[in-house]
């Protein structure tokens, strides 16, 4: 009889194992080709996504490049079964200058465009993209926590609509040179224009290969710089309204 039980303890650990293996394998495989967890560390995007934003990206809107692999495996070249992005679509993508660094934007220059940032107005292709004021924002992160910062909805010619912060007037990005977006390449800008290191500064344009994948979801929110492992704080600090919330 005790031999008996033993090996069917044992039968039973080992289907456990098994289980758990292949709960590990799927994950992998969803976090892999599908769906991929990301946080938001910065205000750059504020006030589409805040700090304290844990967000799904769609992993095969694009298709896939290596960067789309964990390790960055040297596969390929390019990407595979790719798509086009729309104009305004946020992405997660990888710095151009050090490929292992995300980076989150939204995307306003697409291949051949011409862009250009004058008084603080975004221009496409010679085209002012009309903005409307839209009330005030006030931030709870630390590092960032603006008071009433002026809001202005912007409307793309692919009616793509989407919020903007204006924190200062005349900031260095509020005038630009032109930029053309070359042959294969993007051209990205946060929403929080005066507080964003994006193409219009260093990162510059970003390789159709390095997209990673488009913000699609908000799972999760807290605010006042909560970490995700203070659980205790969790009531107090979250954002009720942002869960489940589709990315503008």
């Amino acid at each position: 009889m005790s031999d008996r039980a033993d090996k069917k303890q044992q039968s039973a650990l080992w289907e456990n194992i098994k289980v758990i293996i292949q709960a590990l394998l799927l994950a992998m495989v969803i976090r892999t080709v599908f769906f991929q967890p990301f946080t938001i560390p910065s205000g750059s995007m504020m006030p589409t996504l805040l700090v304290g934003d844990y967000i799904f990206v769609n992993k095969f809107a694009y298709g896939y490049s290596k960067y789309s692999l964990p390790f960055s495996p040297d596969l390929f070249d390019g990407r595979i079964f790719g798509s086009e992005p729309d104009r305004g679509d946020v992405i997660v993508f990888r710095l151009p200058t050090d490929t292992d660094v995300d980076y989150i934007k939204r995307v306003v220059g697409l291949p051949g465009d011409r862009i250009q940032v004058t008084n603080g107005v975004l221009h496409i292709n010679g085209e002012a993209v009309p903005r409307q004021p839209n009330g005030g924002f006030t931030s709870d992160y630390r590092l960032d926590p603006g008071s009433d910062v002026p809001i202005f909805r912007e409307t793309l010619d692919n009616g793509v609509s989407y919020d903007t912060l204006d924190q200062v007037p005349n900031s260095r990005g509020d005038d630009t040179r032109e930029f053309i977006v070359p042959e294969g390449h993007y051209f990205f800008m946060g929403d929080n224009r005066d507080n964003s290191l994006d193409s219009r500064f260093d990162v510059g344009f970003v390789p159709a290969e390095n997209l990673i994948g488009r913000a699609s979801v908000i799972f999760f929110s807290v605010g006042n710089d909560t970490s995700f492992r203070e659980f205790w704080k969790w009531p107090a600090n979250m954002r009720w309204d942002r869960l489940f919330k589709g990315v503008e």
